[in-house]
C-alpha cells in the first residue's frame, strides 16, 4: 500500500458514520489499517458498520451519541480513548438540513436543531479531541460542509448559515492547534445519499444539467477520495482551507 495512504495503527472518529458519506469514510479508512469509532444517534446502525469495519480485520467501537448534545459528547471523546489511547483523524461528518414550507415557519426549536448539530457539536468535539491531539501526537480534523455555506439555499438557510459558521470555525481551529493538528473542510455539493430520497429527482436532474459541470449528484463514495486526502500525511502543509466536492457547482 502506498504509504502516503496507510492508516495502520491509526485510530479515526466519525460522526454520523453509520451511513451516507460517513459510512464510506469509515469503511475507507478501515480498507487502509485505521481503526475506527463510529458514532450517531443509533446504536444499532452503528454496530452494523462495526461489524464491517471487523470483517476486514480492524478494530472498531460503535458508540450512541447526539453530537448535538454537549453533555454527550464528553462521553464520546472518553470512550474513544479509553478503548484506543488516541485518536488520529476526527471526521465531523453528522448533519441535519430539515425541510420546512417557508422561513416564517421555522421555529426556534427547529433553528437551535440544526444550529447545534452542524455548529455547536462539532465546536466542542473539536475543541475536547483538539486539545488531546496538540498535547500528544498531532493528527488531523476534518469537518464537512456544504455548498449551502457558500451559495443562496432556499430551503435550507439555517442549514447554510450552520455551515458558513462550520467554515469559519475550520479556519479558526487551525491556528488554535498548530502546528501539531491540521483542520481543514470539506465543502460537499449535492449527494444522493437517504437524504436525497426526499427530493424531485426529475427536477434535480434537470437542475444538475445546468447548475453541476458534471451534470448529475456525486455518489457517496466520491466523497473518499477528498477524505482520506486530508487525513493522510499527504497534506502535512495543507490547513485551514477548504475543498470543493460538488461535481462542479455554480
Amino acid at each position: 500500500m502506498d504509504k502516503l495512504l496507510d492508516f495502520s495503527g491509526k485510530v479515526a472518529l466519525v460522526t454520523g458514520g453509520s451511513r451516507g458519506l460517513g459510512k464510506e469514510m469509515v469503511l475507507a479508512m478501515a480498507e487502509r489499517g485505521a481503526d475506527v469509532v463510529i458514532t450517531s444517534r443509533k446504536i444499532d446502525a452503528c454496530e452494523e458498520v462495526a461489524a464491517q469495519v471487523e470483517a476486514m480485520g480492524r478494530k472498531a467501537l460503535a458508540y450512541p451519541c447526539h453530537v448535538g448534545k454537549w453533555d454527550e459528547i464528553e462521553g464520546l471523546v472518553d470512550a474513544a480513548y479509553e478503548r484506543f489511547g488516541k485518536i488520529d483523524v476526527l471526521i465531523n461528518n453528522a448533519g441535519l438540513s430539515p425541510l420546512y414550507p417557508n422561513l416564517a415557519s421555522v421555529t426556534e426549536e427547529l433553528f437551535d436543531k440544526v444550529v447545534g448539530l452542524n455548529l455547536k457539536g462539532p465546536f466542542r468535539l473539536m475543541a475536547l479531541v483538539g486539545e488531546r491531539m496538540a498535547a500528544g501526537d498531532g493528527g488531523s480534523m476534518i469537518n464537512i460542509s456544504s455548498t449551502a455555506s457558500l451559495n443562496p439555499s432556499p430551503d435550507s438557510e439555517p442549514y447554510g448559515a450552520a455551515k458558513a459558521g462550520l467554515n469559519a470555525l475550520t479556519r479558526s481551529f487551525a491556528f488554535e492547534y498548530g502546528p501539531k493538528v491540521r483542520v481543514n473542510c470539506i465543502v460537499a455539493g449535492p449527494f444522493l445519499t437517504d437524504i436525497s430520497k426526499a427530493w424531485d429527482m426529475e427536477a434535480f436532474e434537470e437542475r444538475a444539467k445546468v447548475s453541476q459541470a458534471l451534470q448529475r449528484g456525486g455518489q457517496p463514495e466520491e466523497i473518499v477520495g477528498a477524505a482520506l486526502y486530508l487525513a493522510s500525511p499527504s497534506t502535512t502543509f495543507t490547513t485551514g482551507t477548504t475543498i470543493r466536492v460538488d461535481g462542479g457547482g455554480r
